[in-house]
């Protein structure tokens, strides 16, 4: 990981945490992932925040690399005018066998001309400025992370997580990777292609009281019919003025947060249970296994089958319904 100065505390020690962790869990002789820090402005490097992190020269990040990092933070302007330390960049990349980069981490990927001709993404806040300054990149504004080839871009500070537990599950498969994150405390995986937006909005409980508890009743009700006039009687308001205040406190619509929700409570039941997917379309509240494969693969362009092989914590057994059940969505 190559750090400079005003780069963010949590772009650093949040993959790094990941990595670490899947060392300890692995427990085989060695250490699957040692991670070097190095930095022009070592051998202390002060972060955005006044944490002080030590780092060896670049010079001892010569010789083959099999993942390069790169944070973002707000010491980003001037990193990417340091000329010497863009130009290091490309040139690690050129012997890495894959490049990562964490919030606007992409920026320097993208100025040392990595990105050219890729898909990348960035933080939410930044990605029109990263469009318009890096025109032969193709900068895409929805995904936590995006991973073109060799390179692996993440939006804002947090999804650097993610992006590390997905490097995880590339190298040592998802089982591992989906104990990591169960060992750190922390939400299930989110996949790639989840929108940055609606990934905060999801956790996200209103300061309004009526409207706090009506989102409350709503998760512990997912497997009922949830009209909006039924969930506005929780907030003890009319179904106009619910449906107005709860877009203004939640930033989504009712039947909006309420998809969501659903989809992810399957998510969760597809990565630890072997229930069946109709069984869990019921659970979550949809119609018909129909509705749920339409819900489903619009917001995660995946099938409810294909997410279940690709992350879930398999069992001795497998999953259950395995040999006996098929997608039969269009996707």
């Amino acid at each position: 990981m190559v750090l400079y100065t005003g780069a963010l505390a949590l772009d650093i020690t949040g993959p790094m945490e990941v990595f670490e962790t899947a060392n300890r869990l692995l427990g085989s002789p060695g250490r699957p992932y040692l991670l070097d820090l190095v930095s022009a402005d070592g051998p202390r490097v002060r972060t955005s925040s006044g944490v002080i992190v030590e780092a060896s020269p670049l010079a001892a990040g010569e010789g083959p690399i099999d993942t390069l990092l790169v944070p973002g933070g707000w010491g980003l302007h001037s990193a990417l005018r340091d000329r010497a330390l863009v130009s290091w960049i490309g040139r690690a990349a050129a012997r890495s066998r894959r490049v990562a980069s964490v919030c606007g981490g992409s920026f320097l990927l993208a100025e040392a001309g990595l990105l050219d001709g890729r898909h990348a993404t960035t933080h939410w806040a930044y990605t029109e400025a990263m469009a318009g300054r890096y025109p032969e990149v193709t900068v895409d504004a929805e995904p936590i992370f995006v991973w073109d080839g060799p390179f692996v871009t993440s939006a804002g500070v947090s999804t650097g997580i993610d992006m590390a537990l997905a490097l995880v599950e590339a190298d040592h498969g998802a089982p591992l990777a989906l104990e990591v994150a169960r060992f750190l405390v922390l939400p299930l995986r989110r996949h790639g292609g989840q929108p940055q937006v609606s990934a905060v909005l999801d956790a996200q409980l209103a300061d309004h009281p009526p409207i706090r508890a009506a989102q409350e009743w709503i998760m512990h009700n997912l497997d009922h019919r949830l009209p909006v006039a039924e969930i506005a009687l929780r907030a003890n308001m009319s179904p106009r003025n619910f449906s107005r205040v709860f877009r203004r406190e939640v930033g989504a619509t009712p039947g909006q947060y309420v998809e969501r929700k659903r989809i992810a409570r399957a998510r969760e039941l597809l990565e630890t249970t072997d229930l069946a997917i109709a069984q869990i379309a019921r659970r979550c509240g949809f119609a018909a296994p129909e509705t749920f494969f339409r819900s489903f693969g619009r917001a995660l362009g995946l099938t409810p089958r294909q997410y279940r092989n690709r992350f879930q914590l398999m069992s001795p057994s497998g999953p259950a319904d395995r040999h006996h059940e098929t997608d039969r969505s269009p996707a």
